[in-house]
């Protein structure tokens, strides 16, 4: 990574047209939008903090200074992602010469905005799951927060650094390298009191994701491409931008439209990557207004009712006979999901956790009467009880009809939908933080991807199909949960382009973006774990 500043250095100078327009400066015009969008988003989230914090009685004001420092991080965690993965998305749009660059970032940033505001936060809480389950249980404890806080600024010193020397770094990757730190460094740190780390399982699948999303990319890109070239006769789409002039107005639309899509997209997914340490710093300093879904309804929690005493039933046929319980039903299953082995007393757990939840709700009706001092316990106790059926359906032990399944699915539904979920205002603030990290610092990455991955200049062909890939590699990821790098799929992608267009490749280029896949997780995770465990000693 170190020689990719002399690469820039060494390789022949490219037509400084494109040069010149992204370091034209935005007009007065776009400034003052963009200035009112900001203070517009600003103001809407701090009404309904406001209002989010208007029952909760708190007699000091630290947490709410920890609060602050907290998000502060958080959001400049997803302010350095726009760097990287939101310049992605505008970088084929500005060198096809489709759309000048300070329209593309805004117009992106926009387009971002719509996806995160349109994220179900199915892949946020798939990266939480990653982590220890002590961790998230006691996040309002010094560990906790140290957990939270260090692997937040370990991500956020690596992307400033890769994005420095303008390389293409997936966020993807360096989040799951401090996650696997901060648990692998929480285990050697409780060595004796058997303390939990990474759930290893989860994170081989979200490893799996990201390791074939760049091969799809590079594989499919070049196919397209190959394709397109021999069912599609319309020769300017296989030309590279002549001058300053813009494409035809077909395959303007064209290079527009993938643009859009990737930036909606890469807002759904990579959106929803800090929203879940979000809401685990919420729950830490806030419990009592966001340690449940007080949007929950009176008739959600009659549905809630009925679905447990069915998941009761269900659990109750599965009991070992031989088991006992012991004196705390949610350690007996907190103990399961750490270890993945199904003991004679945990079914017995879990299904007295059921219960238990199903007398609690029905006496509150609402999750708002719920006495302040008992929202984490409730809420803990439902993400133990959702857990614990996720992995025993997962490894199908025990082993329960496709009746019983179905109706334990809808149970774990209606607990998640009363602890897993993402106020509309930290959407916005994610959006903001990503919109304005584009802005400020777009420019490094595109270069890198527009003009030093080939040995060609892009054509709208090639820029047009590996957004097209992006964007679909992106849904599907999406569809299934899981976190993919935008970063490495559309990098890939232009290069499977070069390589079906036999335009050459810089190896140099493709050499440190590699390498920076390669040492992200390893790095990311030893700095994340040093911190994590300097927090702790001072925590």
């Amino acid at each position: 990574m170190a020689d990719l500043a002399t690469l820039v250095e060494v390789m022949p100078a490219r037509p400084t047209l494109v040069d010149r327009r992204m370091k034209k400066r935005s007009s007065r015009a776009g400034i003052l939008l963009f200035l009112c969008a900001l203070a517009g988003g600003l103001g809407y989230i701090g009404f309904h903090v406001a209002r989010d914090l208007t029952n909760v009685t708190i007699t000091s004001v630290w947490p709410y200074l920890l609060l602050a420092l907290a998000l502060l991080i958080a959001l400049g965690f997803e302010f350095v992602n726009g760097f990287h993965d939101t310049a992605n998305a505008v970088a084929t749009v500005i060198y096809t010469h489709s759309l000048e660059p300070n329209t593309a970032v805004v117009w992106s940033g926009i387009c971002n905005l719509a996806g995160v505001l349109a994220s179900s936060g199915t892949v946020a809480f798939a990266v939480i799951t990653l982590l220890p389950v002590e961790l998230i249980l006691q996040v309002s404890s010094g560990s906790g927060f140290a957990m939270v806080v260090a692997l937040l600024i370990a991500a956020i010193l690596w992307n400033l650094g890769t994005w420095w020397f303008g390389l293409p770094a997936s966020r993807s990757h360096t989040m799951i390298g401090s996650i696997i730190g901060v648990g692998v460094a929480n285990q050697l740190l409780s060595v004796r009191s058997g303390t939990s780390g990474v759930d290893w399982g989860q994170a081989t699948m979200v490893l799996k994701w990201l390791l074939i999303s760049p091969l799809l990319g590079f594989a499919c890109a070049g196919m397209l491409l190959y394709l397109s070239k021999r069912t599609i006769n319309y020769p300017s789409l296989y030309q590279a931008p002549k001058n300053s002039q813009p494409p035809p107005w077909p395959i303007r639309v064209l290079m527009v439209l993938t643009c859009t899509g990737v930036s909606f997209f890469h807002g759904s997914n990579d959106g929803q990557k800090g929203m879940g340490l979000i809401m685990l710093i919420l729950i830490g300093t806030v419990p009592t207004a966001y340690a449940l879904n007080h949007a929950v309804t009176a008739q959600d929690i009659q549905d809630f009712i009925a679905a447990s005493e069915q998941a009761g039933h269900i659990l109750d046929r599965h009991v070992d006979k031989t088991g006992i319980l012991g004196a705390d039903a949610r350690d007996e299953v907190t103990d399961y999901i750490r270890t993945k082995q199904l003991q004679p007393d945990t079914i017995l757990a879990l299904r007295e956790l059921v219960e238990d939840l199903n007398h609690e709700v029905a006496l509150y009706k609402v999750f708002k009467s719920v006495p302040a001092q008992d929202q984490t316990n409730v809420r803990n106790d439902m993400y133990v009880a959702s857990e614990a059926i996720r992995l025993m359906q997962k490894n199908h032990n025990p082993a329960f009809t496709a009746q019983e399944n179905t109706a334990l699915t809808n149970y774990k539904a209606k607990v998640d939908k009363s602890t897993k979920f993402i106020p509309d205002w930290v959407k916005v603030a994610v959006a903001l933080a990503l919109g304005l990290g584009t802005m400020v610092g777009w420019r490094r990455v595109v270069v890198t991807v527009g003009e030093k991955i080939g040995k060609d200049h892009l054509t709208y062909a090639q820029g047009a199909s590996a957004s097209l890939v992006t964007m679909a590699t992106i849904f599907a990821a999406n569809i299934f949960g899981q976190p993919v790098s935008t970063t490495h799929i559309l990098s890939s992608g232009i290069a499977g382009t070069m390589a079906a267009n036999n335009s050459g490749l810089h190896l140099s280029t493709i050499r440190n973006i590699a390498a920076g896949w390669v040492f992200t997780l390893p790095a990311a995770g030893l700095l994340s774990g040093l911190l994590y465990c300097l927090f702790r000693s001072i925590s």
